[in-house]
């Protein structure tokens, strides 16, 4: 059993796709005889089946280092060159249409992941809203060729159905609770950020991008002032835009980003178009209460059992929840917090969901055709 995995959306500093494929990687490594390819752009070729794979792509002016390879004819070169018995797509453009050409070449099932809702993230971020039609045209045509759509929340399962993708699996995303722990609390936090030791510290940890909302969040402490401290994870330097406001660069590594989060009384996050807020999954994980908005997927994992829902696009809202946040007894709601994510938001059991979905694709499927049958594909060189 060979899965290969293709999307555009891994980068250096790429958030929750390559947070996925990464531990769905190492969990089909350790737990399974599954052999797992990735296939992502990069600055060079690359093939290493059983490992990532990448194509070279030019860099997206205005995105988190996102590459676009402009030659769709090595990709599926590449891709059937891995000789796979299933593929899954996390984008909706050219190697989502790559790997569906290789499906129906080998006669093997092709999945695709809905990881951002594309309709309104282009059509607000580059295209304008009178474009969304046609988007959602776009990518009901896509998906009406492939065999399943995982989508992380209710909210993208309903989305889809309605722009007519009937075939949708819920197939929420998960958090590694060992890295993501209370354990990686550091007392000796607020000293490092030169804040007195009883300032009300809050985290948001992301992409600096519009969609986040973060001007709410920057009005919202405006309002609240000493002693609440915002601490902005995500940018591309360290600074203090604010007298209590820090920002501090993109973090890499998963265990360092725990540690900050650890550190902090809670998480905010003031998006409204999350499709699912993987970090906000990560934050409970630690021990962290969360206070959202009550937006996006937010409402399917928050609610006062593990923190606080503020009004869409509100600064003042926001505030308020803050304010009340603290009205309550912050251990508790962390604990309540991370006991849900062991409950229902592990890889583990995220991933052995995934694997009866693969195995009832692949049930239903005959077997792949033999190399020499998709000959014609030529190698991954060409």
């Amino acid at each position: 059993m060979h899965l290969v995995d293709t999307t555009l959306f891994f980068s250096p500093t790429s958030g929750g796709v390559k947070r996925y494929l990464t531990a769905k990687h190492a969990w089909l490594t350790s737990h399974t005889p599954w052999k797992h390819s990735i296939v992502v752009p990069g600055e060079q070729a690359h093939f290493e089946p059983g490992g990532v794979c990448t194509l070279p792509g030019r860099p997206v002016p205005g995105t988190f280092n996102y590459r676009l390879p402009l030659n769709p004819r090595r990709w599926v070169n590449t891709l059937a060159a891995l000789e796979p018995t299933l593929l899954e797509v996390g984008d909706a453009f050219h190697p989502a249409w790559c790997a569906w050409r290789v499906a129906r070449r080998r006669g093997i099932p092709v999945a695709a992941f809905y990881h951002s809702n594309l309709p309104q993230l282009a059509g607000r971020r580059w295209c304008g809203t009178l474009t969304e039609p046609i988007l959602r045209r776009y990518v009901r045509l896509l998906y009406e060729r492939l065999d399943v759509v995982f989508a992380p929340s209710r909210l993208m399962c309903n989305y889809l159905g309605e722009i007519g993708v009937r075939h949708t699996r819920l197939q929420p995303l998960g958090v590694d609770a060992e890295v993501f722990s209370p354990q990686r609390r550091n007392s000796g936090v607020r000293a490092q950020l030169a804040l007195p030791q009883d300032a009300r510290l809050l985290v948001y940890a992301g992409r600096f991008a519009r969609e986040k909302n973060l001007p709410v969040l920057l009005q919202a402490f405006a309002q609240l002032g000493a002693p609440y401290h915002l601490l902005l994870i995500g940018g591309e330097r360290a600074g203090r835009p604010a007298a209590n406001v820090t920002m501090l660069p993109y973090r890499r590594d998963s265990a360092e980003l725990a540690g900050w989060l650890a550190s902090a009384d809670a998480l905010v996050h003031a998006g409204t178009r999350e499709t699912f807020g993987l970090v906000i999954l990560e934050a409970m994980a630690c021990g962290l209460p969360v206070v959202a908005a009550r937006a996006g997927a937010f409402p399917e994992f928050i609610d006062e059992t593990v923190g606080l829902l503020a009004p869409p696009n509100s600064a003042a809202g926001m505030a308020e929840a803050i304010a009340a946040l603290y009205q309550r007894d912050l251990a508790a709601v962390g604990a309540a917090a991370r006991a849900r994510v062991l409950r229902q938001f592990t890889w583990s059991r995220a991933f052995h969901a995934q694997i009866g979905n693969y195995a009832a694709l692949l049930g239903s499927r005959p077997l792949p055709a033999t190399p020499a049958e998709v000959a014609e594909a030529g190698s991954p060189g060409s």
